[in-house]
Formats: structure tokens, sequence, C-alpha cells
């Protein structure tokens, strides 16, 4: 496993996106809990969490109890993992995502993810998205009043655009370790911040990384697809006697040493061949056939 740098913290350069083991089409506690152990066993030390990961209407946290649950039985060392989690959105029934960054609810929902995950204080705490109806100072101002607090060590923000990064800056200060937003071979949006997250010495968190080579779980049950534009992909892949998920997440890594990518799983086996990305180094031919197949960087 090779590593990144979050602050001042060092993290495995793949981490593990929980939110699959606790959503629609989810496994059993079981192969829930065996998954992130699996991803454990391989070297992950990022967790990825947030209070909303939870089947519509139920109770929030689910996912949060469940990472808690499985460090708490995992038979080896987890004094260095980081387990990132998030507020500011909600699932009621029905299955809408809500949002509400009202520093009142962002405090009173980092006080319950810190019980849930059995901890003194989150390790990252990030806001899961800027809420409209809410001054984005704000809801970055209560991630201040948590830091302050001792709630939690590190702040994040998630879904942002370029000009929250920089107002975040202005408030959290070096606190502020990442940004959280979608990005991925067939998703390229967030070129912007890339470029300004490396600039800042901020980690890239892409969520929903293998879009183009495997759909989101936020659209249903996972499966390859995308194989005529992203040929490339399975190509490298079958030379290389990989998945292409795995050199698509090992393309994400060379394109930024910010880049910190949280792949989700369901399986044990997923979840070990998404770590095993970070010790997949790619050739300069190889990123080049990679970079055309996945199109010019959006502006």
């Amino acid at each position: 496993m090779r590593y990144r740098t979050l602050g001042e913290l060092r993290v495995s350069a793949v981490g593990l996106g929980a939110m699959p083991l606790s959503i629609e089409g989810r496994p059993d506690e079981e192969r829930a809990l065996a998954t992130v152990h699996a991803a454990l066993d391989a070297g992950v030390t990022l967790l990825d969490t947030a209070d909303s990961y939870h089947l519509p209407g139920a109770e929030p946290g689910h996912n949060e109890r469940l990472v808690a649950r499985a460090l708490a039985t995992y038979g080896g060392d987890t004094s260095g993992v980081l387990v990132a989690t998030k507020g500011g959105r909600g699932r009621p029934a029905g299955g809408d995502w809500t949002v509400d960054g009202s520093p009142r609810h962002l405090k009173a929902a980092a006080e319950a993810s810190c019980k849930r995950l059995g901890a003194e204080a989150i390790g990252l705490y990030q806001l899961h998205k800027p809420d409209p109806e809410v001054p984005f100072e704000e809801s970055a101002g209560a991630l201040r009043e948590l830091l302050d607090a001792g709630t939690i060590r590190l702040a994040g923000l998630s879904n942002v655009d370029a000009d929250q990064i920089r107002r975040g800056r202005e408030i959290l200060g070096d606190r502020l370790v990442s940004v959280q937003n979608r990005y991925s071979p067939a998703v390229r949006d967030s070129e912007p911040e890339l470029r300004l997250c490396a600039e800042l010495g901020l980690a890239f968190l892409p969520w929903s990384p293998l879009g183009g080579l495997a759909r989101s779980s936020l659209d249903g049950p996972s499966r390859t697809e995308g194989a005529d534009r992203f040929g490339a992909f399975h190509a490298v892949a079958a030379e290389r006697g990989v998945s292409p998920q795995q050199v698509g997440l090992a393309w994400l890594l060379a394109r930024s040493p910010a880049v910190v990518p949280i792949p989700g799983a369901s399986r044990p086996e997923t979840a070990g061949d998404s770590a095993a990305a970070a010790d997949l180094l790619l050739t300069t031919e190889e990123r080049a056939r990679l970079d055309e197949a996945a199109g010019p960087d959006r502006a």
C-alpha cells in the first residue's frame, strides 16, 4: 500500500467508501463486516461514511455504527485508521436526499455521529453538501466551532465549487484538509476544484470514482459499463491482468498527488481489488491512452 497526505496525516492512497454497506441492496452484516475487514487487511486506513447512509426513512447512522463494529471486531491494529464522516444530509421516507446545513443541525449531527462511532472526537468531519437556504459561511462556521470544541479534529467539504473551497479555507484555515466531490473517468466537472486542492495542499477525495467503469451506488447495483467509450481501460486491464476498476483507480491516482479515491464495495473481494490499485503504477504510454479515452480536461 502506498500512502498520501491528508493535512498532517498519512493515509492509504486508496480508501473505502462504506455507503454500499448500508443503503438499498446492502449485504447482510456478516458480509458487510468482512468487506471492511478485507479493506483493512489490504492496508486501507481511510474509511468514509456519513450519518445519512441508511435506508430511506430509517434511523440515521446505520453506516457509522457498522463501521464502528467493524473496527471493534477487527483482529489487527486500527490505531492508524482515519474514519471520515459527513453531516448535513438526510434520507426521509421516499428516498429523496434532503439538505440541512444549519449550524444547529450540523452541531447536533456531529455530536450524534461521534457517539455512534464510539470516538472521543471525529477524525475528519465533512459538510456533506452546501445548503442553498443557509449562508455557506454559517455552515463552515459551525465546523469551526466543532473544531474549537474538540468534537472533530479535522474538517472537510463535499460537493463544493472552487469559490466555496476558498471561502472555507478563509474560515477554517489549515484545519480544512479535504474536499470530496464526484470525479471519475466519466464525470470530470470538478477539474477546477482538483487543481485548486493541489494548489492549496488539500486532499481531493473523489466519490463515485468508477463512473464509466461501474455504476455509482447512488444509481443502483454496481455493474461494468462503458466498454465502448472507455475501452482503453478494459484493454489496459486485460494486458495487466487486473480489473478495469483497478486501472481506473490507478488512473485517478496518476491525475494528481492530491487524489485519494474512496471507491465503494459490498464484497470483500471488491474491497481488496480496489486497494490493490494503490500499487498499480501506470506507464506514460498507458496514461496517455487512458487520458485520450477519458477525454480533455473540463474547464
